[in-house]
């Protein structure tokens, strides 16, 4: 697949997710797409694993909007950067946010296959985004992962 289509299929998904479109951003994803989002510890496989995935992230991020500034790739792996802005909104993650909007620095790996995206691997630092959240990154991790908070051997 030629750049400038691995990069237009990107930017529409990233427009689609923008506006919580979900048809839209389904109808760019491929029947064994897969979405990793290493922060939450998370993986969706299949369509219907990410639609359910989409909602969850959509009903806790209700406001989420991400900018792609930049792009490189090399034929057949895409790689963008830029911006994501959310609010945390409910418990979710095991502690109560402050309801501020968050601004946290993005990259996204995505493949793809028959012209469409294969797979999509969201990395961003949960700890910046619970700072700027007021929840405490011990007591999400505690939430997502099954860790103990360092708090509780003090």
């Amino acid at each position: 697949m030629d750049s400038h289509r691995m990069f237009e299929l990107a930017r529409s998904l990233a427009v689609a997710k923008s506006a919580r479109d979900l048809p839209a951003a389904l109808r760019l994803l491929h029947p064994e797409m897969r979405l990793e989002t290493p922060a939450f510890g998370a993986t969706a496989h299949g369509l219907a694993d990410n639609e359910r995935a989409l909602r969850r992230f959509f009903a806790t991020f209700p406001d989420y909007h991400v900018e792609l500034d930049g792009h490189a790739d090399d034929g057949e792996t895409l790689i963008c950067w830029g911006t994501a802005r959310m609010t945390m909104t409910g418990d979710r993650f095991g502690a109560e946010p402050n309801g501020r909007r968050a601004t946290v620095p993005v990259f996204i790996g995505f493949t793809f296959a028959d012209d469409l995206i294969a797979s999509e691997r969201f990395v961003f630092d949960l700890a910046e985004l619970c700072a700027q959240s007021g929840v405490s990154t011990d007591a999400v991790r505690a939430r997502l992962f099954g860790q103990p908070s360092a708090a509780a051997g003090r």
